[in-house]
């Protein structure tokens, strides 16, 4: 059955569960569970997770579609394609998150936590029971391994918290204990979600290079068969140490999940109607309403099931690489923002038009408010006056065009626009001073059919300018390769953000992206007024200083105008076989989110 839940009980559960996030925990005894703020939102001695059931029964097969491939099967450094079911089921952390509460852990390999006042240190007890899939037991020596290890050869995303630990040691049997060089009160809630590796699994094998071995994990699901780019298989591992935990009640209840690639998101989907896999996720509002009235769907075999979440929208759009001289004058960026039609495209694309993302974290208590900046918010921002963009002290909102094709109030603000930044038609071509053309070429990955009609759609705007966009459509290998080391002008931009924002922010907007490869920073940004906010952010010891971080940090990147926002939903639209089952009234705050599928999943 579908379900909708109204606008107002979003709001109301939001804010109840923020208000959690008032007090710090300064503790010197070990707990059973950390929170970003306050206490965690589940009591000692809790059953399960409110979104799991416990009574779900276990069996059957769960085939999810993808599009792309892979050709790793190490997810944790730069090299190669892995398939992300080796982070979510063969691999565990310290701690797990309920995804029913801002930022909160429970334990899972580690026992207990503990920290200093000020969080100036951590330390684990990992459990006795805790065993890797070979049956041998998980140890201090391993955690610390696993740290040092991914912080000196995996992603770069993982050297970033390692550079705030002093010291890291083994004080007992079960205990490893980090000490910090700096006041950062996510820290030891970022190591508790570090993945936790085998050290005896990489003896004469390097880690950082890209290799189809088999990775060990000590999660409930093993992989049972693999074909690079076209399947892999993960089955329950009867033996699974963890499966009378509290938190695991009524979760990993499937015993196979598979996952087949496709060349497309439209080959997923002819696979998902001709009963091939088990549910697919639609994007598009439009489909939603006219596609779905094949066979399956008819005579019950598949359920359409809206899922409601209480996320912030995150940013999903068009992001122009400021490396580039071009993109680097925020006038440029202004005009192309301008020229893009949105409330056409939006109609022409969705059929049912679609709310717009209006900042990153709209639709939330975290997004920053129409108009100026006040009070807390305004303190933090007017140091770095001088410097920040237009828009972000007195406010910014993206334009509005009258909805016809032709948009000519808005490509006649961005012709001014181009002017100012020096840029005039000359012969039909956009042109700067010295009469050097506007190149700009966008970067698709293939497969993305709906990416190419919104760009062909931009392209017919562009035109009117002056400009000639160049639509690269590159096979998933090479555009990862382009986007690691930033070699675009502009792509398709994707960054879901939580109601617990903290260290990834630097990851995805830091100066250090600049140059360094596979950040997230996409756009080249560089703001020490957002680095400011990020770190104003992390050191924040109650809810209103962290909102008022988060709201001005909002505002910078908003009216920093990175990136051409598109559209968001209020829920998330899936259709699935109809044997397929979840917690319907007990849906997570974060809803069809990390943690849901399939892990509260049934098959009756």
């Amino acid at each position: 059955m579908s379900r909708l839940l109204s606008k107002a009980p979003l709001i109301v559960s939001i804010l109840a569960t923020i208000n959690i996030l008032t007090a710090t925990i300064a503790t010197s005894e070990p707990q059973y569970g950390i929170a970003m703020y306050g206490k965690p939102a589940l009591p000692p001695g809790f059953a399960h997770l409110p979104y799991a059931n416990p009574e779900a029964p276990k069996g059957g097969k769960i085939v999810l579609g993808e599009s792309g491939g892979f050709d790793s099967l190490n997810p944790y450094i730069l090299k190669g394609r892995a398939p992300w079911g080796l982070r979510l089921h063969v691999v565990e952390s310290l701690m797990g998150r309920n995804w029913d509460e801002p930022f909160g852990l429970y334990g899972v390999l580690a026992q207990s936590i503990e920290t200093g006042p000020k969080r100036e240190w951590v330390a684990f007890t990992i459990r006795p029971e805790a065993k890797f899939s070979n049956g041998t037991p998980v140890t201090v020596e391993d955690v610390l391994w696993s740290f040092k290890t991914l912080a000196s050869k995996g992603h770069p995303r993982y050297a970033n918290a390692w550079a705030k630990v002093e010291t890291a040691e083994i004080t007992g049997p079960r205990t490893v204990r980090f000490t910090f060089n700096t006041i950062d009160r996510e820290l030891p809630l970022i190591l508790g979600l570090g993945p936790i590796l085998q050290k005896a699994d990489w003896d004469g094998r390097a880690f950082e290079e890209s290799s189809l071995n088999i990775l060990r994990g000590s999660g409930p699901y093993v992989v049972a068969d693999f074909e690079p780019n076209r399947f892999i298989s993960f089955k329950r591992n009867p033996d699974y140490w963890g499966k009378d935990l509290p938190f695991n009640k009524g979760r990993h209840n499937v015993d196979e999940i598979r996952y087949d690639f496709f060349s497309d998101s439209d080959v997923v989907f002819e696979s998902f109607k001709a009963g091939e896999s088990s549910i697919f996720r639609e994007n598009n509002a439009g489909k939603w309403d006219t596609h779905y009235n094949f066979p399956a769907v008819i005579n019950g075999e598949v359920t359409k099931s809206l899922i409601a979440h209480q996320r912030p929208s995150g940013i999903r759009g068009w992001v122009m690489n400021t490396r580039r001289p071009q993109f680097a004058d925020i006038r440029v960026r202004d005009a192309l923002i301008h020229a893009f039609n949105y409330e056409f495209i939006n109609r022409t694309i969705n059929g049912n038009p679609q709310p717009r993302i209006t900042s990153y974290y709209s639709n939330s208590v975290l997004g920053m408010e129409q108009g100026p900046a006040t009070d807390k918010v305004r303190a933090l921002l007017e140091p770095f006056q001088a410097d920040l963009p237009k828009g972000v002290l007195d406010g910014y909102m993206l334009p509005v065009s009258d909805g016809s094709e032709r948009n000519r109030k808005n490509l006649r603000k961005a012709k001014k626009l181009l002017q100012e930044a020096g840029w005039t038609v000359q012969d039909g071509i956009l042109k700067d001073a010295s009469g050097m053309p506007f190149k700009m070429e966008v970067l698709l990955r293939a497969g993305s059919a709906s990416n190419e009609g919104i760009m062909n759609i931009y392209s017919d705007a562009l035109k009117r300018l002056g400009i000639d966009l160049e639509i690269a459509v590159i096979d998933a290998a090479q555009y990862k390769e382009r986007t690691n080391t930033y070699d675009f002008d502009m792509t398709f931009y994707r960054r879901a953000l939580s109601l617990s924002p903290g260290n990834e922010q630097k990851l995805y907007w830091g100066a250090d992206g600049i140059k360094n490869p596979g950040t997230r920073n996409y756009m080249g940004m560089n703001s020490p007024a957002a680095e400011a906010m990020i770190d104003h952010m992390l050191a924040a010891e109650d809810q209103e200083e962290f909102t008022a971080a988060v709201k001005a940090l909002d505002r910078i990147l908003t009216a920093g105008r990175y990136v051409i926002p598109l559209w968001h939903s209020l829920e998330s639209r899936l259709a699935h076989k109809s044997e397929l089952h979840f917690p319907e009234k007990n849906l997570p705050m974060y809803g069809d989110w990390t943690g849901f599928i399939p892990d509260v999943w049934w098959v009756k």
